[in-house]
């Protein structure tokens, strides 16, 4: 199974970005969005169902970021809008084969090799 993301790059303050992140296989529950800050944990952004109709995105980005799923092409997207230097992480993508009550839970069984998103102030 390959998760391969794609779209980082060196951005400046308040630039839009789109991630996408194409799975080989289409046999999970959930595609969500992580991020890690240097030093830091990697953390949770966004979470979509794999029929794309239930999808959470965290209050922490939630007015800025946005997820997508195209059930066809068996992509993941991760829209972001007025990036901040804070922002700037290894964004990653990953799949989880059991379904959970809440997405947000997901537990990933797989994940993206990440791409880096820099933003500059």
């Amino acid at each position: 199974v390959q998760l391969q993301a794609s779209g980082g790059g060196l951005v400046q303050t308040g630039d839009s970005l789109a991630l996408s992140c194409a799975a080989s296989e289409d046999r999970f529950s959930t595609y969500g969005w992580f991020r890690q800050a240097p030093g830091k944990e990697r953390i949770i952004l966004a979470a979509v169902s794999r029929s794309g109709r239930n999808f959470f995105v965290s209050d922490s980005v939630k007015d800025r970021f946005a997820i997508s799923r195209d059930t066809a092409k068996n992509t993941v997207g991760l829209f972001m809008r007025g990036l901040k230097p804070e922002d700037t992480a290894v964004y990653y993508c990953a799949a989880d084969q059991l379904p959970r009550d809440r997405i947000s839970d997901m537990s990933p069984d797989y994940w993206g090799q990440g791409t880096l998103v820099t933003v500059s102030s």
